[in-house]
């Protein structure tokens, strides 16, 4: 069956179907001891202004593949939502919760077994934390659905709710008993020497250059526990958690936001140049002055601020702010805040589709980039790199960089970081700039 016909498909069975959600609020509760208690797929979703959900089970799934596939998943997302009845605060209304993989041509081989071109879930049972409370949400989808049903259902996931902890004591990190580069220093600047010819030849302007670090773990991993470890240490990222198997999970806290639409308001940003975080103030500060005095990462910031301004500008009025520094917890960034208000109703999925991959995950010109990628990259990046967030029923929705991840299952994972590559980039520098972008996930695992 072509993909075409399963689409079809599909469409005809939520065609069929009902959608029927029920709300309440709750105590506050122990997210990571739900996540833990929850079967695959699971999901979770955390912002940096608050709203956070976690969701297991899969009242439905959207899958997609191929050039087509943000088309298949607006088409089935219409006759997903079509006639939902949802009764909750309009936090806890229904969304669906995944992403993408970074090309679409993707193939479900390790790591990446389970994870499709693109998979989004509306979970079978979430709580939803913000504004100072939490709820309860239960979602009932299909030919059988109805009020009383999801009624039934909200109460057996509360009187199950109040069987956890409130606590759930944190375990111990899992350790690391090996690792390796999948692309050995030697030969990553061996790439980035090719590339930077290639850039001073003048066919590209910039390229972005990507590995992954291979871990075998003492210890299987935990993923409910590394993920409260990451809340505590970055709560100025963002945080999410893809698991469609119980074989492997896809995770971790970027820092940056690809799009967010709120009715007609679009909000994104240009996030390149990267410099460490300093032992003193005054170090850092110094860094921090050196992001700023760059020529090669000011050009590098605002060649990525240039094209996602021409990329929004299909869709509405769009205006870019003052550069600034955006500083996390081990690295600080050239940030470019850039928003936009949509002449019409675009989806937040076509936003993603216009933006993704953006010229600092990509490169430019993007096809050009991607080809030398394509070329020169020695393993798949899978979803590194991709958009992972959710959307509603409107079309409104928050996806973030696939960045500072990870996937990881039992004793493996794999780590993933990147760097823009331009003329004169310095390869022994660029190798250096690459170390502290694997240290989120790789902390919390050691």
């Amino acid at each position: 069956m072509n993909p075409a016909q399963r689409n079809q498909e599909a469409v005809v069975s939520h065609a069929e179907a009902t959608l029927v959600s029920r709300s309440c609020e709750i105590p506050d509760v122990s997210f990571r001891a739900f996540l833990a208690d929850q079967n695959a797929p699971r999901v979770h979703w955390a912002s940096p202004d608050g709203l956070e959900l976690v969701g297991g089970g899969a009242a439905a799934h959207l899958t997609a593949s191929g050039p087509k596939r943000f088309d298949s998943l607006r088409d089935e997302a219409e006759a997903l939502f079509a006639d939902a009845d949802h009764e909750g605060p309009e936090a806890t209304r229904p969304r669906m919760l995944g992403g993408l993989s970074f090309d679409a041509d993707h193939e479900e081989t390790p790591p990446w077994t389970g994870f499709a071109a693109a998979t989004f879930v509306l979970p079978r049972v979430q709580l939803t934390r913000g504004d100072d409370a939490t709820w309860l949400t239960v979602v009932e989808y299909g030919p059988d659905a109805t009020v009383d049903s999801a009624a039934d259902a909200l109460d057996a996931a509360r009187e199950s709710l109040s069987e956890l902890p409130m606590m759930r004591p944190s375990g111990g990190s899992p350790g690391v008993a090996d690792r390796h580069w999948r692309t050995p220093k030697r030969e990553w600047t061996a790439q980035v020497e090719r590339v930077t010819e290639r850039i001073r030849s003048g066919d590209l302007l910039k390229v972005v250059l990507a590995t992954a670090l291979d871990l075998e773990l003492a210890e299987e991993v935990d993923i409910p526990d590394v993920l409260e470890r990451l809340r505590r240490t970055y709560p100025e990222c963002y945080r999410f958690l893809v698991q469609p198997t119980d074989e492997a999970a896809f995770f971790g806290p970027p820092p940056e936001r690809l799009v967010k639409r709120a009715g007609r308001s679009v909000e994104t940003e240009a996030l390149a140049g990267s410099m460490p975080r300093g032992e003193t103030p005054e170090d850092d500060a110094d860094y921090a002055e050196s992001l700023l005095e760059s020529e090669k990462l000011q050009h590098e910031q605002q060649l990525v601020a240039d094209t996602i301004c021409e990329q929004l500008e299909q869709f509405g009025d769009v205006t870019a702010r003052d550069k600034r520094i955006r500083k996390l917890s081990n690295i600080q960034h050239l940030q470019t805040p850039i928003s936009a208000t949509l002449d019409g109703d675009a989806h937040v999925l076509s936003l993603v589709e216009a933006l993704h991959p953006t010229p600092a995950v990509g490169g430019l010109p993007l096809e050009a980039a991607l080809e030398t990628i394509r070329e020169t990259e020695s393993f798949d990046r899978g979803w590194y790199a991709s958009p992972v967030g959710w959307f509603d029923a409107d079309g409104n929705g928050e996806f973030a960089v696939g960045i500072r991840s990870g996937v990881a299952g039992g004793k493996q994972a794999t780590l993933f970081a990147g760097n823009g590559i331009v003329g004169d980039s310095d390869p022994e520098a660029e190798w250096d700039e690459l170390q502290p972008k694997v240290r989120p996930i790789l902390d919390e695992l050691e």
